[in-house]
């Protein structure tokens, strides 16, 4: 491992910065650090999560205004931006087994010894999934597993159909979202979601107040709604302000098709005990103390979710120091600051790290220092229920942000652990640079470092790829689950997530026991890890706001491309080859054959050949990207070793090409089935939620096995990409002489 530079070791010059602006600016990083103190986090998450501060709840005007008055003291134009959104409130959950035995699940999360606030029930939000459907259902029970595509496939293949049934699936694999709605998809009736011990409780330790697993009664929230675009969901493309022309609610899908609840691990053990029927293959084996049978029943139950809908305000608190040189260029920094509940890891600990990020720098201008570009921080409600803060603030300046943003930086939860960090690969050898040069708490090598090592240790492949174009430290792409969704994949906004991987447990995760008690004894005792947060980000957006060019790199992202699309065309690859060997077992009766032992009812369906698809746009384009990356890369690098310097007017123009690169990567019609999400390069799967999807036009076009579809997109993409490199060369021409002063 590379030791941490000292202040008397020779030093590099800074991506985007000239050798005396590079001494300059690293002057200014240790000055900053030197102002960052974990008390401040501690002392501001208590605070910040003494209450339930969910969207729409009393305390949530109160902590808005509160974090507002903080930017203000630290000497930001602050403002509290209001809108008014639609939110569900739960006023019935009932679940009841009916049938053998009788049962009602409690939904409740009783006081645990040494955790003050689980001793309080005020305004805390029951336990419930926003944008579930209404209704009553009563019906047999069956075993989903994860509640995915592939175990649908496979109960149908062992002879269980769901269909009138009501299914229960434990939390993991997919996002909640699409549970109930492959649940529906297959015929089911209403949903039942549960966090198993092997996923996050006693299977892996001590639970909770002995460990930082989930404890029996822990059960975890969050919203199920799959709209296809995000934030308020009757005013697509608009802000929700408060006289906004909203649509009529009949005519949304608002919510899921069937009913939909969270249940405890103790609230689900009665009912999956009192189910027969073909037992669980072993990787479905939960750790419950029971045997893992699929149903359907004999377990019968009673499913009741009801709704309360209101248009509840939501406060996102903008905090701006303007640039001294181009103040209509942005830095956006944001974290949520809305909860379940108290929320102290999920928002609060990433949010107090980026509040002394903005006090450091706070302290830093009243020094006299300005950064060269405008900073933005953003404190945003109404995440959890649908990232409806960051979009309708986004949506109000679309055509702003499109113009001026250089970059958005997202934090949410953080704890002690290994560098997280995903976005946007323009940006990934400056995040890398950073990276180096911040010291791990635990450790004292750099968190690049550990982060690898973790994952050489993990045997993530990424991590030991070698490419010349590439550092060892890699960004991973970005999908769905947090605020920079509508930056990135709506706007095109070059966008960025970092986190210390919360490596204790996670078994607090949007439940009541999400308490400042369980961070402070297990998220991280000492906020380091929260200091060390701030350090990155903070040096990320320093950097990204004080810059002589704007750092970004497009070999990396040529690069990454290139390994996204060779990835699609060894899937299509293996697609092919699964399916030819499957049709052969068909024609062949091997699945007839061997059902007694496999305990398959029915041969699965033949499926149709995987036509060979014509990739050839893509690699095309993929070497007029390389060409133009390696042309602006050498541009760059001649500049950097001449004595040469570019006027005030080139270079303006420079950084106002280079900040709109990103949006060319945007379809005009967005994605098939889902235009609100519009890039090319990410976004979350349709089909998985969270989980990411590059190239996710073509990718899921061939998951889902749309032949032409999928070569549509391929030329889309191609098209993209071509003007992307297009674009880039335009750029790199503007540092030809023609345009150049010489400064001698």
């Amino acid at each position: 491992m590379m030791p941490i530079q000292s202040d008397s070791s020779p030093r590099s010059r800074i991506r985007g910065f000239s050798v005396d602006n590079s001494e300059v600016q690293y002057a200014l990083e240790a000055a900053f650090d030197s102002h960052l103190d974990p008390d401040q986090l501690r002392n501001r998450m208590r605070i910040l999560s003494a209450r339930p501060h969910h969207v729409g709840s009393p305390y949530s005007r109160e902590l808005a205004d509160f974090i507002a008055v903080q930017f203000r003291n630290w000497g930001f134009d602050t403002r509290v931006e209001e809108y008014h959104v639609l939110i569900p409130k739960p006023t019935k959950q009932n679940v009841e087994l009916l049938f053998p035995e009788r049962f009602t699940a409690t939904f409740v999360e009783p006081p645990i010894s040494g955790d003050s606030f689980s001793k309080s029930s005020e305004y805390v939000l029951p336990a419930f999934n926003a944008f579930s459907a209404a209704g009553d259902v009563t019906g047999e029970v069956a075993y989903v597993n994860y509640g995915t595509q592939d175990d649908y496939d496979e109960l149908a293949l062992r002879g269980v159909d769901v269909a009138g049934k009501i299914v229960i699936a434990r939390y993991g694999k997919v996002w909640r979202g699409l549970k109930p709605k492959l649940a529906a998809a297959n015929g089911a009736i209403g949903c039942l979601i549960y966090s198993d011990p092997r996923d996050d409780g006693y299977f892996h330790g001590s639970v909770y107040p002995d460990g930082p697993y989930r404890p029996e009664h822990g059960v975890q929230r969050g919203s199920v709604g799959s709209l296809p675009f995000k934030g308020d969901p009757l005013t697509p493309n608009a802000a929700a302000t408060k006289d906004a022309k909203r649509l009529d609610p009949s005519e949304l899908e608002l919510t899921s098709k069937i009913p939909v609840l969270p249940l405890s691990y103790a609230d689900a053990l009665p009912i999956l005990q009192e189910l027969t029927g073909p037992v669980a293959a072993e990787h479905w084996r939960g750790a419950l103390p029971i045997t893992y049978h699929l149903g359907p029943g004999p377990a019968r139950v009673r499913l009741q979710v009801e709704f309360d809908w209101e248009i509840s305000p939501a406060y996102d608190v903008i905090a701006k120091l303007e640039g001294a040189d181009y103040p209509d260029q942005w830095i956006i920094r944001g974290n949520h600051h809305d909860a379940w509940v108290y929320g102290a890891g999920d928002p609060v600990s990433g949010l107090v790290a980026m509040m002394e990020e903005a006090r450091s720098i706070g302290m830093l201008a009243d020094s006299g220092w300005r950064p060269k570009r405008t900073l933005i921080f953003a404190a945003w409600d109404a995440e959890e229920i649908g990232l409806m803060g960051s979009t309708e603030w986004a949506e109000q300046y679309r055509d702003v942000l499109t113009d001026n943003a250089v970059a958005y930086i997202n934090t949410d939860g953080n704890g002690r652990g290994f560098l997280f960090a995903g976005g946007s690969h323009i940006l990934e050898n400056m995040v890398a640079d950073v990276a180096r040069t911040i010291p791990d708490p635990d450790k004292g090598i750099a968190v690049s470092d550990r982060a690898v090592a973790s994952q050489l240790l993990n045997g993530i492949d990424r991590a030991i790829q070698k490419n010349v174009n590439r550092p060892e430290f890699q960004l991973a792409a970005l999908g769905g689950g947090s605020d920079w969704v509508t930056f990135q994949q709506h706007l095109g906004v070059p966008s960025l997530h970092l986190a210390y991987a919360r490596n204790y447990g996670g078994g607090e995760y949007h439940s009541l026991y999400d308490s400042f008690d369980y961070y402070q004894k297990f998220g991280d005792p000492t906020f380091e890890y929260g200091v060390t947060l701030a350090k990155t980000t903070g040096r990320i957006s320093l950097r990204l706001a004080n810059s002589e060019i704007l750092p970004y790199e497009f070999r990396g992202f040529s690069a990454s491309v290139r390994k996204f699309m060779t990835e699609v065309i060894e899937f299509t690859n293996d697609m092919r080859a699964e399916t030819d060997k499957e049709n052969l077992f068909i024609e062949r009766g091997v699945f007839d054959a061997v059902s007694d032992d496999l305990e398959l009812v029915q041969t699965p369906d033949r499926k149709e050949a995987v036509p060979y698809v014509n990739f050839a746009p893509l690699k095309n384009a993929l070497e007029a990207l390389d060409a133009s990356a390696l042309g602006y890369a050498r541009r760059l690098s001649e500049f950097y070793k001449s004595e040469q310097a570019l006027s005030d007017e080139v270079i303006r123009a420079l950084n106002a090409s280079l900040l709109r690169l990103e949006r060319t990567l945007l379809q005009e019609r967005g994605l098939p089935e889902r235009p609100w999400f519009r890039h090319s390069i990410y976004a979350g799967g349709m089909r998985t939620g969270y989980g990411v999807k590059t190239l996710p036009g073509v990718r899921e076009a061939i998951e889902a096995r749309e032949w032409k579809i999928a070569e549509e997109q391929i030329k889309i993409v191609a098209a993209t990409l071509t003007n992307f490199a297009s674009a880039l060369e335009r750029t790199t021409n503007l540092f030809s002489n023609s345009e150049m002063e010489r400064i001698k």
